[in-house]
Parts: structure tokens; sequence; C-alpha cells
């Protein structure tokens, strides 16, 4: 059985809705990247060097990411030798077959569930520069967390942007959740301590963190995520039970720059890549994964309310090559 009808047994296994979201989310870079691949497949009737050199343009032109795209084309060359494949339209099968492999490795299926357990208080700081949706994924993560039975509660810990903490009250207000906060202006850790002892009085499940994200004054900004995580800790022994760096896809290599400042700063156990649905360069999350190895936890892929969707490596393969799944099918 083609890799392409696994796949595609496999999506058909789990929720329609769930693959549709991903399919219409991926929808820039799938018209971007399968066009590209329907082309360089038209240009080359056999699998040759310079077929390889195109591809590895064609990859990094996404997103995928320099050192990921040149051991996805070494696995690539060494797979099509043992196969002993000729044709250019069987080595897209083998393709999304590595980039699977390369997301999920050794582990049978993916690393995206959220470090929460019962009877206890749950905390989950986020982090990340201004811009790039951190206050709306709180909202959109509280309401799916709340959907699920479980009582959250917000922390309005980024104190410098202006407006951020009464954005942060609108979405607490839209979803059904208190937020804890102070004026602008004060300071982030004394937030962080009302809102624990807060969450500790009202028995909550999940306490959502915003943080302050500028990044034009790095090491101040630093510090303060430090001295919050300090706080956090010494009041709940263990948290942040996750801390979510929250990155804007459209960005590209530029998030990955991001990821590499956060995750040197604080132990970042999760990626949320917001606005997934507005790029051609959906590879981000492959360089994400290939060489910073932390899991892409959640995406974003629309403005609703329940469009922050569970990362799944099978979805977002399926999304990215549907449409030559679909017309091989077809043939």
């Amino acid at each position: 059985m083609s890799f392409f009808k696994k796949l595609k047994d496999k999506i058909t296994k789990q929720t329609d809705s769930v693959t549709e979201k991903f399919k219409e989310g991926l929808t820039k870079t799938r018209d971007s990247f399968a066009g590209k691949m329907n082309d360089l497949v038209a240009k080359y009737r056999k699998v040759d060097e310079e077929f390889f050199e195109e591809l590895e343009e064609l990859l990094i032109s996404a997103d995928v990411g320099v050192t990921t795209v040149m051991d996805l084309i070494d696995e690539l060359k060494m797979e099509v030798k043992r196969q002993n494949i000729q044709d250019t339209k069987e080595v897209q099968a083998v393709i999304s077959e590595k980039l699977v492999e390369i997301y999920q490795g050794d582990q049978d299926g993916d690393d995206n569930e959220l470090n929460l357990q019962k009877d206890r208080l749950n905390v989950v700081l986020f982090v990340g520069v201004n811009g790039v949706g951190k206050t709306t994924t709180i909202g959109k993560l509280a309401h799916k967390l709340k959907s699920e039975g479980n009582s959250v509660l917000l922390a309005a810990g980024d104190t410098f942007r202006a407006g951020a903490i009464e954005q942060l009250e609108v979405w607490g207000e839209r979803v059904g959740v208190d937020v804890i906060k102070q004026s602008e202006g004060s300071d982030p850790a004394a937030v962080m301590y009302d809102a624990v002892q807060a969450a500790k009085a009202r028995k909550v499940d999940v306490l959502l963190c915003d943080t302050a994200g500028r990044l034009q004054n790095k090491v101040n900004l630093m510090k303060e995520l430090e001295k919050v995580k300090r706080v956090i800790e010494k009041e709940v022994p263990g948290a942040p039970h996750e801390v979510l760096l929250v990155l804007d896809a459209t960005t590209g290599q530029n998030a990955m720059t991001q990821a590499k400042q956060f995750s040197q700063a604080t132990n970042v156990s999760g990626i949320v890549l917001t606005k997934l649905d507005g790029t051609a360069k959906g590879g981000i999350v492959l360089a994400i994964k290939g060489e910073l190895d932390i899991p892409v936890k959640f995406v974003g892929l629309g403005e609703k309310m329940d469009d922050l969707q569970e990362f799944n490596t099978e979805q977002y393969v399926y999304g990215l090559f549907s449409g030559i799944i679909e017309e091989q099918e077809e043939q």
C-alpha cells in the first residue's frame, strides 16, 4: 500500500472537521508548494541530481529550513536508490513519508499533549514578542480548556504594552473566564503572585499567564521572564508546567530566530504557531522541530474561537499534499 493511501486511511479515521480545518488552513502553502511540486515533476521525467537540486530550492523557499532540507534530501536520495525509483511522480509520496518521520522521529504520534494533571493547579506561561497573537492564543486556549470541563483563570502579566490588559479582559469576558490584573506599568511578577494566590484560593484547574514581549529590550525582557518564573515556582513547586512560545508563521525564518532566543532564556516546552492559514511558507513547522527539537503543540488555522488546533503531523502533511493525493486517486 502506498504511503499516500495509508495516510488517507489514517486521516479518514480522524475527525472530519479537523481534517477540513488543516486542509483549509494550509490552502496558501499547499497552492504554492504543490503547484511548484507539480511543475518540478512535469519538468523532470527521471530522478537525477538536477531534480534534487531544484527540489532542495523548493523546500528551502517553503521555509522548511536549510539543515532540515539537507537531511531530507540525503534521506530521499538513499530511499530513491533503495527502492530504485525512476519516475519523479513516485518521489512525492516518499517526500511526504519522510516529512512525517522528520517531525515524529521515533515516536508513534505527536508530542502535542499539554502537561496538565488533575488535582493540582496547572500553570501555563506564554512567551513571545509583541504582535504574534499571544493574547488571542491565550483567549482561544482558555475557551478550549473550559469547553473540556476545566476551570480557568487568566493572569495579565503584560503590563507594559498599551492596551494589553484590556485586550485580555475582552477575551476573558468573551470566554467567561476571570482575569487577574494590576494597573498598567506595574511589576509583572507581582501580578503573577496575585494570580497564583487567587487560583489557589478558587481551586482553579489551569492558570494561563500572559507576559511582556518587548524584544528590542531583550536583556531586560529575559530577566523579567526569569523573575516571573521564579515567583511562580516559589508559590507552586514544579511550575510553570508548560512554557508555550507563540510564533507568527507568516514571519518565517524570523520566527526561528525568536524561538532560539526565547529557548535560551526560558525552558520552552512547546510552540504555538499562529496565522498558519495566512502564509504560503508553512514549512516553518518542520524547521522548528528539525532544528530546535521543540514540539509544535498548537497551530492557528483561522480567526474563529475554535480555530486553535492541536498540531497533528498526519493532518499537516495531508493538508500539504491533499491536491496531489486526490489527483493520484483519480488516475
